[in-house]
This record gives C-alpha cells, structure tokens and sequence, in this order.
C-alpha cells in the first residue's frame, strides 16, 4: 500500500504578493507540521485583484514574483513539495500583454519541477449578474500537463478547466493518479455546482481530485466559496473544510484505491470512435 499525506490551503488572499506570501506562510507551515509531504495551495496564491492597473502595477514572471520566490524557499526549508495552484504572472509571449494563471509545482528542494498555463478561460455572465471576462487579461494556456512526483502523476488543472471533463481523462490517461484543482469558486456557481462536478471528474478520470480554494470576501472586493476538498476515485468525499474561512484540510491518499477503482469499472480503457451528431 502507497498512502501520501497530503494537505490543501485554503487563504482570502490578499492584493500585494507579499501580504499573500504573510497570510499564506503560516498555514503552509501548519500543515507540514502536521506530516503532510505534498502542500497545495488555491488559484491565484500570489494576489487577487481584479483592477487591471493596479495588477500591472505588481505582476512579474514566475522567477521574480516575491510570493513565488518565499515560497520556493519556504518548501526547500521544511521539505515538502509545494503546488502553487497558481500564480498570476507575466506570461512571456511577445505581442501579448496578458498574464498567465499559471500552476508551478515546485519539490522538496525549492526547485520548479512543473509549471501549467490554464486552458479554459472564465468568460461568463451568471444570472445573479455577475459578468466574469477572464479572457481580457489572462492569455490561456495551450497544453496539458502531468508533473511527476515521487508518489506518481500529478494532473494539473485550474478552477474552470474542472467543467471540461475530456481535460481531466487525458490526464489520467497519461498517468495521472491524481489531479489537482486549485480554485476561487465564485459564491453563485460553488454553491450550484463545485462538489458534484469535483466528484465527477474524480469518478470519470478514476483519480484523487485535490481542491484547494479561495474562500470569503477579498479586498479586491470578489467573493469566493470556499470548501476545499478531497474526493477518492470511487468518488466518495475524503475530507472537506465546510465554511469560507482560511484553513489547512488533511488528507491521507491510498493508491491502492486508484487501481481498484480502475479496475471495477476499466473506462480509460473503452473508449471507441463514433461519428458526431448532424
């Protein structure tokens, strides 16, 4: 049996990437206290603000971002691995001034082992009113990625690519056993919609899915649901913060249930080609 301990972060992060790095740091240390060996954090770890100015204002690349950096050295120093469930940075493609939402997986060493640009893009307009244009300054990723760690794949999403199911059994299907979904839910579509579709993904993909998240009222003025969760490859809920306040959620992975949940129901293995509807 191959069982990780594992805890999920959940911050209200703040709009400077220092006080994101202050607020953050001490629930990363709690839970490598507590005997987690793979610590992942929420969407957007680094800062949350929504004013495009005043993010100007701070964003830089992943290798000069001043929360990233103290976070590198903050893993390295307790030795555990560290998902950044993403930093907003400068994305590095000439021509396109949007940043990047960028997942960065970094080991026991303080070293970027993985880095993933998210695919799919908030572009919405909710029926409580609220209008969500993520696309206007975030340039989407164009890849998928599985990060190997010590403890086997590690899919990679972020918070909205958890509605495209075709993304996370590629994932499994390349080897992930377990997949990370870091978020900052709004309040309307978590309440509706974040544990079912986190239990989907878990059961359709045969995986863990491990979401940490964004919780309460920020200073940008953005409010976010909260309830960081486990879910087993069966689907059932492992552990579950049940408010919008920060925390650390522990959890212990058995991987034995990836393989048993696989083999009861083979479905990465049945897939047939069929003509698509006229």
């Amino acid at each position: 049996m191959t069982t990780l301990p594992v805890a999920l972060i959940q911050t209200c992060t703040p709009a400077s990437p220092g006080a994101a790095f202050a607020h953050v740091e001490p629930l990363i240390r709690q839970a490598a206290a507590g005997g987690a060996k793979l610590i992942l954090t929420p969407e957007a770890t680094n800062f949350l603000i929504q004013d495009r100015v005043a993010r100007e204002a701070v964003l830089a690349t992943d290798d000069r971002d001043e929360a990233v950096l103290k976070l590198r050295a903050l893993a390295k120093e307790l030795g555990v691995w560290l998902l950044i469930g993403s930093a907003i940075v400068r994305s590095g493609h000439e021509g396109d001034d949007r940043a990047a939402n960028r997942s960065l997986l970094i080991d026991d060493q303080g070293a970027v082992t993985a880095r993933y640009d998210k695919l799919h893009v908030y572009d919405v307009d909710l029926p409580t009113g609220e209008r969500w244009r993520e696309s206007a300054s975030i340039r989407p990723g164009d890849g998928a990625v599985v990060a190997e760690t010590p403890w086997g794949g590690l899919g990679l999403t972020i918070c909205y690519d958890i509605r495209f199911p075709q993304l996370h059994r590629a994932l499994a299907k390349a080897g992930a056993r377990m997949i990370a979904v870091p978020a900052a839910f709004t309040v309307p579509t978590g309440e509706a919609h974040w544990e079912v579709l986190l239990r989907a993904r878990a059961i359709e993909s045969g995986a863990y899915v491990l979401a940490p998240a964004q919780a309460g009222a920020h200073e940008d003025g953005r409010k976010t649901w909260g309830r960081s969760t486990v879910i087993a490859p069966w689907g059932e809920v492992v552990a579950k913060l049940d408010h919008d306040e920060p925390g650390v959620l522990f959890a212990a992975l058995d991987f034995d249930a990836v393989d048993k949940a696989r083999n009861a129901v083979p479905q990465l293995t049945h897939d047939r080609d069929f003509a698509l509807p006229r």
